[in-house]
């Protein structure tokens, strides 16, 4: 029994991981999306932290020549990986 505990503990950890790092990957997608468009970082933010919804986020912007990089971190709390983070990064060509 104890075995099966650890085994559903394992598959659930692994499962919020997957599930925070997707949503990680949505919210730096779209922030590159809102920057490619030619927002300001302040709206690029909004539109990434509006993705991640209430999971408490910390969301970069980067701009570098035309380009602009979004990355997205965001905590997942299953056991016995609480404290780890999710991280994503997405890039886009800024257009004029």
């Amino acid at each position: 029994m104890v075995a099966v505990a650890a085994v559903l503990a394992a598959v659930l950890a692994t499962g919020a991981a997957t599930l925070t790092r997707l949503t990680c990957i949505d919210a730096a997608r779209t922030g590159a999306r809102v920057a490619a468009l030619g927002e300001s970082d302040g709206e690029v933010v909004a539109a990434a932290r509006h993705v991640l919804g209430g999971r408490g986020g910390d969301v970069r912007v980067a701009r570098e020549d035309r380009w602009v990089t979004v990355t997205v971190s965001a905590p997942f709390t299953a056991w016995p990986a609480a404290g780890a983070r999710a991280r994503a990064t997405a890039t886009s060509w800024a257009e004029p």
